[in-house]
């Protein structure tokens, strides 16, 4: 929720997806968060965040794809 409020002071553009009405999104999350349904987990040019502060998920897309920023 934290994350959520942040990231609209940033003008990154993002998808919200709810992995508890979304079989394949809870799997995705499951996959990369040791099997928990961990929210938020963000992924980033096909690199997965689980729960990441808005500095950590800055650095990613700087890292990744900073063509967003």
């Amino acid at each position: 929720m934290k994350l959520r409020l942040q990231l609209r002071f940033t003008g990154l553009r993002y998808t919200e997806v709810n992995i508890w009405k979304d079989p394949e999104a809870a799997a995705y999350v499951r996959s990369v968060a040791d099997g928990n349904e961990t929210v938020p987990t963000v992924r980033v040019a096909g690199t997965a965040l689980v729960n990441p502060s808005l500095r950590q998920l800055l650095e990613a897309v700087r890292a990744h794809a900073p063509h967003l920023l």
